[in-house]
C-alpha cells in the first residue's frame, strides 16, 4: 500500500532544465594548481587554523579545527604546501573576501593516514565529535554541522528520518545524478544516522522527475536489513525545502519559531548521508562533492571537483561561450550571484548556473505593488509577502518581524509570479540583515551597560570595605587606649579618647616625616647642604611676606 501524501500551500511550477546535464556521466575535474579553500563553509563559528605558511600538508589532513559546538573543521583537498593564509574572494552575495588557506599543489595527491570507523563500537557523542573533526556538514543548501543535527537531545531518539532527494530547483541536478550512481553509498549513511538518532520510520523522498534515481534507490534499499520506504512526490517548487519535504511526506507542520526536532523529524539531504557514509567506512573528510555546471556552456554536465577549485575551472571544462551575462551559485530561484569567477567551489556549491541574454532575459523595471496577493497564494511559509515587503521598504521591521519574517525560506516563488516584477526576496533578505545588525548592536551595548554597572558596583564595594575597614581599626584604637585608665580604675570620656586618636595620628604623621627626613647630615655634600640652604632661607622669605600686611597702593583695586 503506498504512503498517504500530502499537499503544501503554495509552490509554482518553473521550466525545469533538468535534462541538459544528466545526459552525460559524471567526470572527476582535475588538480588544480592552486586551492583555495575557505574557513567559513557552514553555519556557526568559522574553523581556526591550524597550519602555518610554507608547511607541507597532505589530502585529508586538518588544516582548520572547529570552533565551539556550531562548527566543524576543514581539511586540505589534496597535497602541496601552504602559500598564504589571508582574505580572498569567496562565493557570497555580499562580495566581500574572508579568511582562507591557499595551497599550492605537488601533483602528487597524496594521502593522510585514514582508516574506517567502528562507529557502533563508539559512545554517540565521541562519535559526533569524530564526525566534526572529519568536517561533515549539510550539503542540501544550508550547512548545518551534521554532528549538532545528529544529536537527538534531551529526547534520546528521533522516531522520524527523512532524506532529502527533492531536489526540487530548476537546472541543479547533483543530487539526481548522485543516486542514480552512488544509492548503495547513500543508504549507507542511513543507517550511521539510524543509528546516533534511534530512528524507526525511515523514508526517502524523490521527486517524480527522478525515475532513475527512484529505481536505483529501491533497489539499494532491498539489500537492507532495515525498513527504508523509497517515497515517489509530486514535483513542485519548492517541494524539496525540508518544511515542504516534512509536510508532503507526514502531514506534519513545523511550528514557526521550533525545529524539525521538536515533533520528532530530522532531514537530511542525500549528499550529506553519501558524505557521512566516506567518513564513516573510508575515513575520509568532506573534501569535495558534485557539482553541477549547467546554463549557457558547451557541455553541461556534472563533476566531482575538490573543495577550492576556483569556479572558472570548471566552466571552462564544460566549454565556456560567448555572451555570458552572469553566473550563479545554486538555482535561478535561490542562486547567488557571484562577484568573481575567481572565487572557490565551497560546500554549499551544488551548482554553477552560467547565465546569458536568452535563458535570463533582463527583468522590466519594477512597478508599484498593485496589491494583487498573487506572492500570498504561492507563498509555501504561509505568509504575507505583500506586507512583509511594505515594512521591509518603509524601514519598520518590528512590524515585519510580528508578521513572521524569519519564518521565509527566500525560495523566490512570490518574486517569480510578481506582475509588477518586484524583486521581493531581496527586500526580505535586507531586512533580515537590519535586524540582525541591530540585535548585534543592541547586545554590544547591554554588555557595555552590565559592564559599567559592575564596576560601579565594585567601586562602591571597595569604598565600603575601606570604610569597614577603618571603623573597626578606629573602635581597636578606642578599646586600647580605654584599657589602661580602666586598669588604673579611672574612666575615660569620649573627648580624651578622641585627644588621645588625634596625638597618635600626629605622632604617626611626625615619625613618617622623620623617616622621609636624610637619617645622617654629616653625610650630605657641601652641594647638597647649599641647596637645602637656600630652600630653607626662600621658605623663611615667604612666611615673612605672608605675614607683612599690605600697603594701600599694593591692594588689589
Amino acid at each position: 500500500m503506498s504512503r498517504e501524501l500530502f499537499k503544501f500551500k503554495g509552490g509554482v511550477h518553473p521550466p525545469e532544465h533538468k535534462t541538459e546535464s544528466t545526459s552525460r556521466p559524471i567526470h572527476a575535474a582535475p588538480l588544480p594548481k592552486k586551492l583555495v579553500i575557505p574557513l567559513r563553509q557552514h553555519i556557526g563559528n568559522p574553523a581556526k587554523p591550524v597550519v602555518e605558511i610554507g608547511e607541507r600538508v597532505l589530502k585529508g589532513q586538518m588544516i582548520a579545527a572547529a570552533d565551539g559546538y556550531i562548527s566543524t573543521a576543514i581539511h586540505a583537498s589534496s597535497s602541496g604546501t601552504v602559500v598564504a593564509i589571508d582574505l580572498q574572494p569567496v562565493p557570497h552575495i555580499s562580495g566581500l573576501p574572508d579568511l582562507c588557506i591557499t595551497i599550492e599543489t605537488d601533483g602528487r595527491d597524496e594521502w593522510v593516514a585514514h582508516a574506517p570507523l567502528d562507529y557502533q563500537a563508539m559512545e554517540p557523542s565521541q562519535l559526533r565529535m569524530q564526525l566534526r573533526d572529519l568536517g561533515l556538514a549539510g550539503l542540501g543548501g544550508a550547512v548545518f554541522p551534521s554532528a549538532v543535527k545528529l544529536d537527538p537531545g534531551a529526547s534520546r531518539d528521533c522516531p522520524t528520518l527523512i532524506i532529502n532527494g527533492g531536489e526540487c530547483e530548476p537546472w541543479i541536478t547533483c543530487d539526481d545524478m548522485l543516486m542514480r550512481h552512488h544509492a548503495d553509498e547513500i543508504l549507507q549513511g542511513v543507517a550511521i544516522m539510524r543509528h546516533l538518532l534511534g530512528s524507526t520510520d525511515i523514508l526517502v523522498g524523490i521527486e517524480d522527475n527522478k525515475p532513475e534515481a527512484l529505481d536505483s534507490m529501491r533497489s539499494a534499499a532491498a539489500k537492507l536489513d532495515f525498513a527504508v520506504e523509497v517515497v515517489t512526490v509530486p514535483a513542485r517548487y519548492p517541494g524539496g525545502g525540508a518544511k515542504q519535504m516534512i509536510e508532503t511526506l507526514t502531514g506534519k507542520q513545523v511550528p514557526s519559531g521550533k525545529l524539525s526536532t521538536d515533533i520528532g523529524i530530522q532531514v537530511f539531504n542525500v549528499g550529506t548521508s553519501y558524505a557521512l557514509a566516506r567518513a564513516i567506512h573510508h575515513g575520509e573528510p568532506l573534501i569535495s562533492r558534485l557539482v553541477t555546471v549547467t546554463g549557457h556552456v558547451l557541455r553541461p554536465q556534472n563533476f566531482e571537483v575538490l573543495i577550492g577549485t576556483p569556479m572558472h575551472t570548471l566552466i571552462t571544462l564544460a566549454g565556456d561561450r560567448d555572451g555570458t551575462t552572469g553566473v550563479l551559485m545554486g538555482g535561478p530561484m535561490m542562486g547567488v550571484p557571484m562577484p568573481d569567477l575567481d572565487v572557490p567551489v565551497v560546500k554549499a556549491t551544488n551548482c554553477i548556473l552560467v547565465k546569458s541574454k536568452e535563458l535570463f532575459p533582463p527583468l522590466p523595471k519594477a512597478l508599484p505593488c498593485i496589491r494583487c496577493t498573487r506572492c500570498a497564494d504561492a507563498c509555501p511559509a504561509e505568509l504575507q509577502p505583500q506586507e512583509l515587503f511594505r515594512f521591509a521598504k518603509a524601514g519598520d521591521f518590528g512590524r515585519a518581524q510580528e508578521y513572521h519574517l524569519f519564518d521565509c525560506i527566500e525560495c523566490g516563488c512570490c518574486s517569480y509570479v510578481c506582475p509588477s516584477h518586484i524583486p521581493l526576496v531581496d527586500f526580505y533578505r535586507y531586512a533580515k540583515s537590519e535586524i540582525w545588525a541591530r540585535e548585534k548592536d543592541k547586545r554590544a551595548a547591554d554588555l557595555a551597560r552590565e559592564r559599567h554597572e559592575f564596576r560601579q558596583f565594585r567601586q562602591e564595594r571597595e569604598k565600603k570595605e575601606k570604610a569597614e575597614k577603618l571603623a573597626a581599626k578606629a573602635q581597636t584604637k578606642r578599646a586600647e587606649l580605654a584599657a589602661v585608665p580602666a586598669a588604673e580604675g579611672a574612666a575615660v570620656s569620649d573627648a580624651d579618647a578622641k585627644k588621645a586618636l588625634i596625638a597618635a595620628a600626629l605622632a604617626r604623621a611626625q615619625a613618617k616625616k622623620s623617616d622621609a627626613a636624610p637619617k645622617n647630615v654629616d653625610q650630605l655634600t657641601p652641594v647638597q647642604l647649599h641647596q637645602i640652604e637656600e630652600i630653607e632661607a626662600r621658605r623663611t622669605k615667604i612666611r615673612e611676606l605672608a605675614r607683612k600686611p599690605l600697603e594701600p597702593e599694593e591692594k588689589n583695586p
